[in-house]
């Protein structure tokens, strides 16, 4: 019998250099990844609802419409491999590190 889903450890084979890493160098990587990850569904969102926007113009030409799902599907594709990547970062380190809301790790001056 072969598992499939979130037990079929094929597909998710870790990269060795998280495995390798300590903690100490895991968890930053962990808190910058879950913040692109925001950034990226934040402006995955925008693109999104531009698209369907768009889609109730009927204004709107069918080359815009067929530009902007490209886009939002390009996003999603960038969206999958990041989200990826944040998942064997977590898997190695071995939990989720807090990340408030809106911390986007830029500092103030």
């Amino acid at each position: 019998m072969t598992l499939s889903g979130p037990f079929d450890t094929d597909k998710h084979k870790m990269t060795p250099q998280y495995r390798s890493m300590r903690t100490s160098e895991l968890e930053p990587l962990a808190i910058a990844a879950i913040q692109e990850h925001r950034r990226l569904l934040a402006a995955d969102e925008v693109v999104y609802e531009e698209w369907t926007r768009a889609n109730d113009d009927p204004t709107v030409t069918a080359s815009v419409l067929q530009s902007l799902q490209a886009e939002y599907l390009a996003r999603q594709k960038t969206s999958e491999a990041q989200q990826q990547e944040l998942s064997e970062i977590i898997d190695a380190l071995g939990y989720v590190p807090e990340v408030p809301i809106g911390d986007d790790g830029a500092k103030s001056e």
